[in-house]
């Protein structure tokens, strides 16, 4: 079992460490999906027209009716709000795009309203829309004035999301924009490094791929890279493609535009380097397949492929080195090697591969040691198996029987509860020849009337032989004291064999003693028991009535002498505030007196507490009222 600890273990390092390269993209059958996204989302909302039509386009499909859907466009948005003019002129151009017709949105007079929206007082975003919707209707933006609405835009909110608004926004100016193009490194340090693998945004998936999309769009119009180290790249398209299964059209069309951005920007692209054939490897399916590709699953060109190392993950042995990949016949973004002619043993390996362009490309990413990990699976042979009974308490050699997978045992063994069923396996390696242990060697015993089954772990020794020893004296409580006639089956399994099996050896029939006919109690076990009342313990005797009055008599002569005192010196109750707070006070706080009189009586301890709640509240809120209006007087 610590073996199978440690190649899960090192397998999911493994997976979490492959030296950040994406290994994954968007596939076709991702593609098809957002499609599916993007047509149920088109309604009659100009916000969602405009996301599904942007969909489409990026996914470069052509509209079902474009006619229709310009029609749609046109009829749904609101010419007095900016908003809506954004998405409405950004879906008529995207239609125009796509030159299924000629959808055209007329400008009129909404160069004055789109021109008063970019003020000091506006939102990034409000700017952000004003200026798109001018360049989408060909009309002139005022890029200083663009400059001081931004300016004071940022200065009263500086998130994250308001400054990807920002980037767009000047990213339709032009001259200088290295001020805003310094704020990129700013920004983007401010998003959140999760398992060392991930970058993201608090706002999540639509502000993260806002904020990049952006940044890059800015660094366009600067004419100048974007402050991004590789990792930070490849972390953020990480991200993105760990959330590419997306159901919203907004945050859909968000991810797919800073994917295409990705794939074709003029200074980082990462490349995605997966596993295209079978995890397993094997005689019989020997090749290892990889595709390299963009994040959209687009070739990158004539491409060199080697395998730097090939490490086994339980004892780290390098197995291939300086290996190239070749190219496959039937796609250009396919490479394969024959992993099996090295003969490597059964396990799990990571392969780390180097990709080299065969004209240089700096703007490629992660094309140093990306990581693939394959298993290499064998077939397992059980050999030397003996089954039989033996005395416990006699020195008397076993009687035992010899099997041939996979026949079974021609007559039932019989044992009680002074014997013990024994059985020695061994697994041998058929590819390499050697002696082996699995991570699963079961011993099933079902009762073949009743179906009641239970399951025991195999051992191996040191020296890989497997060894099953069961005292049925001692088990008899964990059959349920059932006796009767058993099926033994052996249960080989692991993640790296081939041909796992269930193998019935023999009939074993097991004596209990006192056996009952039969021990089902499944019926009974789940009936209702009886109700578990909880008992208070019987007071301690009360002290004779005239011993108890005594004392009663003795705690009042105080009170008496109090009030014999009042009487000759005189009681001032001038000062006593006649209101609601000191009546209900003072009444309060002598009905909690009454209380506990009754508890000393005749009350529980349990009704005691339930009145003290209901007398204490008004109590509290009549003294705290009555505390505060004396410390008001005396100020």
């Amino acid at each position: 079992m610590a073996k199978v600890t440690s190649a899960l273990v090192l397998l999911a390092l493994t997976v979490v460490g492959q030296a950040l390269t994406p290994a994954t993209y968007f596939t076709q059958a991702d593609k098809e999906r957002l499609l599916n996204v993007f047509s149920a989302a088109f309604g009659d909302d100009i916000e969602m027209m405009h996301y599904s039509i942007l969909g489409y386009k990026l996914l470069g499909q052509t509209l079902p009716d474009a006619k229709k859907a310009c029609e749609s466009v046109k009829y749904a948005a609101d010419t007095d709000n900016v908003h809506s003019l954004f998405y409405a002129t950004s879906a008529a151009n995207n239609i125009k795009a796509g030159k299924a017709t000629d959808c055209t949105f007329p400008a009129g007079a909404k160069e004055a309203l789109l021109s008063s929206a970019i003020t000091e007082d506006a939102s990034t975003e409000t700017i952000f829309h004003a200026v798109a919707s001018l360049s989408n209707l060909g009309l002139k933006v005022d890029a200083k004035k663009v400059m001081t609405a931004v300016d004071a835009a940022l200065k009263a909110d500086d998130s994250p999301l308001s400054h990807s608004y920002a980037f767009y926004a000047v990213s339709y100016l032009t001259g200088d924009l290295k001020k805003y193009h310094d704020l990129i490194e700013d920004i983007i340090a401010q998003a959140d490094d999760v398992d060392d693998k991930y970058l993201q945004y608090e706002g999540g998936l639509y502000t993260s791929a806002i904020v990049v999309d952006s940044a890059y769009a800015l660094a366009a119009s600067a004419k100048s890279a974007p402050t991004l180290s590789e990792d930070k790249v490849t972390k953020f398209a990480n991200y993105f493609l760990s959330r590419k299964h997306v159901q919203s059209a907004k945050n859909a069309a968000a991810i797919l535009s800073v994917v295409k951005t990705l794939t074709t920007n003029k200074f980082h692209i990462p490349i995605a380097v997966t596993l295209a054939s079978q995890v397993s490897v094997s005689d019989k399916s020997p090749v290892v397949q990889v595709r390299v590709s963009d994040l959209l699953g687009g070739s990158l060109g004539k491409l060199s492929v080697t395998a730097e190392t090939a490490r086994h993950t339980g004892d780290d042995a390098v197995v291939l080195s300086k290996k190239a990949f070749s190219e496959s016949k039937t796609d250009s973004s396919l490479y394969e090697i024959d992993f099996m002619k090295v003969k490597p043993a059964r396990g799990f390996y990571q392969i780390s591969l180097l990709v080299t362009p065969s004209k240089a490309d700096a703007r490629l990413l992660g094309t140093s040691a990306p990581e693939v990990v394959v298993k290499v699976t064998t077939q397992v042979v059980i050999e030397n198996v003996e089954i039989g009974i033996a005395d416990k308490e006699q020195g008397a050699s076993p009687r035992t029987t010899k099997l041939q997978h996979p026949q079974k045992a021609a007559t039932a063994l019989e044992a009680d509860s002074h014997q013990r069923v024994l059985m020695r396996f061994a697994l041998k390696d058929k590819s390499q020849d050697a002696l082996m242990l699995a991570h699963q060697t079961f011993i099933r015993l079902t009762h073949k009337d009743t179906g009641r089954e239970i399951t025991f772990v195999a051992e191996a020794d040191a020296a890989l032989q497997y060894k099953f020893d069961l005292d049925v004296g001692a088990k008899a409580k964990e059959f349920g004291q059932l006796s009767g006639r058993y099926n033994l089956d052996l249960i080989v399994g692991d993640a790296v064999v081939q041909n796992p099996f269930a193998w019935n050896l023999a009939d074993v029939v097991l004596s209990f003693p006192d056996a009952p006919a039969s021990t089902d109690d499944s019926g009974s076990r789940y009936q209702a028991r009886p109700e578990i009342k909880h008992m208070f313990r019987d007071p301690e005797q009360r002290p004779p009535t005239s011993v108890s009055n005594l004392f009663t008599l003795l705690l009042i002569v105080p009170i008496l002498i109090l009030l014999v005192l009042w009487m000759r010196i005189g009681v001032n109750v001038s000062n006593f505030p006649m209101s609601v707070s000191a009546l209900g006070f003072h009444i309060g706080l002598a009905a909690i007196f009454g209380l506990y009189y009754c508890y000393w009586t005749h009350l529980t301890m349990f009704t005691t507490l339930r009145y003290l709640g209901i007398v204490g509240i008004p109590t509290f809120l009549f003294g705290n009222r009555l505390l505060s209006s004396i410390a008001a007087k005396r100020k």
